[in-house]
Protein backbone atom coordinates (compact mmCIF):
# COMPACT_ATOMS: atom_id res chain seq x y z
CA UNK A 1 0.00 0.00 0.00
CA UNK A 2 1.36 3.39 -0.95
CA UNK A 3 1.18 6.30 1.44
CA UNK A 4 0.47 9.52 0.52
CA UNK A 5 1.97 12.65 2.39
CA UNK A 6 0.30 15.67 3.60
CA UNK A 7 2.05 19.16 4.62
CA UNK A 8 2.03 20.91 8.15
CA UNK A 9 2.74 24.40 8.24
CA UNK A 10 5.18 24.79 11.12
CA UNK A 11 7.60 27.84 12.24
CA UNK A 12 10.93 27.70 10.45
CA UNK A 13 12.90 27.29 14.36
CA UNK A 14 10.44 24.34 14.93
CA UNK A 15 11.28 22.83 11.53
CA UNK A 16 15.35 23.19 12.11
CA UNK A 17 14.98 21.79 15.82
CA UNK A 18 12.81 18.77 14.73
CA UNK A 19 15.28 18.17 11.38
CA UNK A 20 18.33 18.15 13.81
CA UNK A 21 16.17 15.97 16.10
CA UNK A 22 15.78 13.05 13.57
CA UNK A 23 19.20 13.44 12.39
CA UNK A 24 20.13 12.41 15.93
CA UNK A 25 17.94 9.90 15.89
CA UNK A 26 18.50 8.57 12.70
CA UNK A 27 15.78 7.74 11.09
CA UNK A 28 13.40 9.57 8.73
CA UNK A 29 10.97 12.69 9.99
CA UNK A 30 7.80 10.54 9.30
CA UNK A 31 9.42 7.80 11.52
CA UNK A 32 10.55 9.85 13.97
CA UNK A 33 7.20 11.12 14.51
CA UNK A 34 5.40 8.53 14.60
CA UNK A 35 7.70 6.74 17.00
CA UNK A 36 7.29 9.70 19.43
CA UNK A 37 3.27 10.04 19.26
CA UNK A 38 3.28 6.16 19.88
CA UNK A 39 5.77 6.47 23.22
CA UNK A 40 3.63 9.01 24.38
CA UNK A 41 0.54 7.14 23.87
CA UNK A 42 2.11 3.71 25.11
CA UNK A 43 3.11 5.38 28.62
CA UNK A 44 0.08 8.07 29.07
CA UNK A 45 1.91 10.97 29.09
CA UNK A 46 1.49 14.43 28.08
CA UNK A 47 3.55 16.31 26.61
CA UNK A 48 1.79 19.16 28.17
CA UNK A 49 2.88 18.21 31.46
CA UNK A 50 5.62 18.68 33.47
CA UNK A 51 7.63 15.19 34.66
CA UNK A 52 9.32 17.38 36.95
CA UNK A 53 13.25 18.47 37.25
CA UNK A 54 13.77 15.07 34.78
CA UNK A 55 12.88 11.48 35.00
CA UNK A 56 16.10 10.77 36.70
CA UNK A 57 15.06 11.98 39.51
CA UNK A 58 12.13 10.15 39.47
CA UNK A 59 14.52 7.06 39.33
CA UNK A 60 15.83 8.59 42.32
CA UNK A 61 12.86 8.70 43.71
CA UNK A 62 11.31 5.52 43.12
CA UNK A 63 14.86 3.55 43.96
CA UNK A 64 14.69 5.87 47.48
CA UNK A 65 11.63 3.84 48.27
CA UNK A 66 12.46 0.44 47.34
CA UNK A 67 15.57 0.99 49.68
CA UNK A 68 13.06 1.97 52.11
CA UNK A 69 10.90 -0.80 52.22
CA UNK A 70 13.73 -3.05 52.13
CA UNK A 71 14.91 -1.52 55.14
CA UNK A 72 11.47 -2.13 56.71
CA UNK A 73 11.40 -6.13 55.54
CA UNK A 74 14.85 -6.63 56.73
CA UNK A 75 13.98 -4.98 60.27
CA UNK A 76 10.70 -7.42 60.24
CA UNK A 77 12.68 -10.45 59.47
CA UNK A 78 14.97 -9.51 62.43
CA UNK A 79 12.47 -8.01 64.66
CA UNK A 80 9.44 -10.07 64.23
CA UNK A 81 10.03 -13.61 63.05
CA UNK A 82 13.58 -14.76 63.77
CA UNK A 83 12.38 -13.69 67.99
CA UNK A 84 9.31 -15.83 67.07
CA UNK A 85 11.38 -18.62 65.75
CA UNK A 86 13.67 -18.55 68.70
CA UNK A 87 10.90 -18.99 70.89
CA UNK A 88 9.36 -21.84 69.12
CA UNK A 89 12.59 -23.75 69.49
CA UNK A 90 12.80 -23.42 73.27
CA UNK A 91 9.45 -24.25 73.50
CA UNK A 92 9.81 -27.72 71.52
CA UNK A 93 13.00 -28.03 73.15
CA UNK A 94 12.13 -27.65 76.91
CA UNK A 95 9.10 -29.87 76.77
CA UNK A 96 10.92 -33.04 77.35
CA UNK A 97 10.01 -36.08 75.11
CA UNK A 98 8.92 -39.42 77.28
CA UNK A 99 12.13 -41.01 76.78
CA UNK A 100 11.80 -44.53 76.36
CA UNK A 101 12.83 -46.29 79.61
CA UNK A 102 15.62 -48.24 79.10
CA UNK A 103 15.06 -51.76 80.26
CA UNK A 104 16.46 -53.13 83.36
CA UNK A 105 18.30 -56.31 82.93
CA UNK A 106 18.76 -58.62 85.92
CA UNK A 107 21.73 -60.03 86.43
CA UNK A 108 22.05 -62.93 88.45
CA UNK A 109 25.32 -63.17 90.42
CA UNK A 110 24.83 -65.15 93.05
CA UNK A 111 21.13 -64.46 94.46
CA UNK A 112 22.01 -60.29 93.53
CA UNK A 113 20.41 -58.63 90.99
CA UNK A 114 21.47 -54.89 89.65
CA UNK A 115 20.77 -52.43 87.25
CA UNK A 116 21.98 -52.36 83.28
CA UNK A 117 24.65 -49.86 83.49
CA UNK A 118 23.38 -48.41 80.44
CA UNK A 119 21.20 -47.16 82.45
CA UNK A 120 23.12 -45.47 84.52
CA UNK A 121 25.06 -43.77 81.75
CA UNK A 122 21.48 -42.33 79.66
CA UNK A 123 20.35 -41.11 82.76
CA UNK A 124 23.72 -39.09 83.33
CA UNK A 125 23.39 -38.20 79.75
CA UNK A 126 20.24 -37.08 80.14
CA UNK A 127 20.82 -34.73 83.62
CA UNK A 128 24.10 -33.08 81.22
CA UNK A 129 21.88 -32.78 78.07
CA UNK A 130 19.48 -30.65 80.11
CA UNK A 131 22.36 -28.49 81.99
CA UNK A 132 23.80 -27.72 78.78
CA UNK A 133 20.53 -26.69 77.68
CA UNK A 134 20.08 -24.24 80.26
CA UNK A 135 24.01 -22.94 80.37
CA UNK A 136 23.25 -22.08 76.88
CA UNK A 137 19.69 -20.34 77.52
CA UNK A 138 21.64 -18.58 80.29
CA UNK A 139 24.58 -17.38 78.11
CA UNK A 140 22.15 -16.35 75.12
CA UNK A 141 20.32 -14.52 78.09
CA UNK A 142 23.60 -12.98 79.23
CA UNK A 143 24.60 -12.19 75.96
CA UNK A 144 21.30 -10.26 75.03
CA UNK A 145 21.63 -7.84 77.62
CA UNK A 146 24.82 -7.29 77.25
CA UNK A 147 24.71 -6.39 73.50
CA UNK A 148 21.59 -4.29 74.98
CA UNK A 149 24.26 -2.26 77.04
CA UNK A 150 26.64 -2.13 74.72
CA UNK A 151 24.54 -0.87 71.55
CA UNK A 152 22.03 1.80 73.57
CA UNK A 153 23.66 2.95 76.64
CA UNK A 154 27.67 2.62 76.00
CA UNK A 155 28.23 6.05 73.48
CA UNK A 156 31.68 7.32 71.84
CA UNK A 157 32.20 10.94 73.13
CA UNK A 158 34.44 13.12 71.10
CA UNK A 159 37.12 15.09 73.19
CA UNK A 160 38.73 17.88 71.98
CA UNK A 161 41.99 17.35 73.84
CA UNK A 162 42.96 13.69 73.50
CA UNK A 163 41.83 10.07 72.37
CA UNK A 164 37.45 9.94 72.16
CA UNK A 165 36.09 7.84 74.87
CA UNK A 166 33.29 5.30 76.06
CA UNK A 167 30.53 7.19 78.54
CA UNK A 168 28.20 4.64 79.75
CA UNK A 169 24.25 6.06 80.27
CA UNK A 170 22.77 4.07 82.68
CA UNK A 171 21.16 5.08 86.30
CA UNK A 172 23.78 3.85 89.21
CA UNK A 173 21.10 1.73 90.97
CA UNK A 174 20.93 -0.37 87.47
CA UNK A 175 24.48 -0.39 87.29
CA UNK A 176 24.64 -1.75 90.97
CA UNK A 177 21.57 -4.06 90.15
CA UNK A 178 23.72 -5.49 87.34
CA UNK A 179 26.70 -5.90 89.11
CA UNK A 180 25.54 -8.35 91.79
CA UNK A 181 23.84 -10.03 89.44
CA UNK A 182 26.66 -10.87 87.92
CA UNK A 183 28.59 -11.01 90.85
CA UNK A 184 26.05 -13.53 92.23
CA UNK A 185 25.82 -15.56 88.83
Amino acid sequence: MKRRFLSINFHKDTVERFKGFCAKMGGSYTDTLEHMMDFFDTYQLSPMEDLGPNMRGMEANIKKRINALTSIVKDIEKNQTKPTTAMLQLLFEQSPSKPKQPRLVEVKQGNNTSKDPFFATSMEAIELRKEKNALKRDLNETKQQFEDILFSKVHIVKSSFGKPRLQLDMALEDYVALKEKIKNS
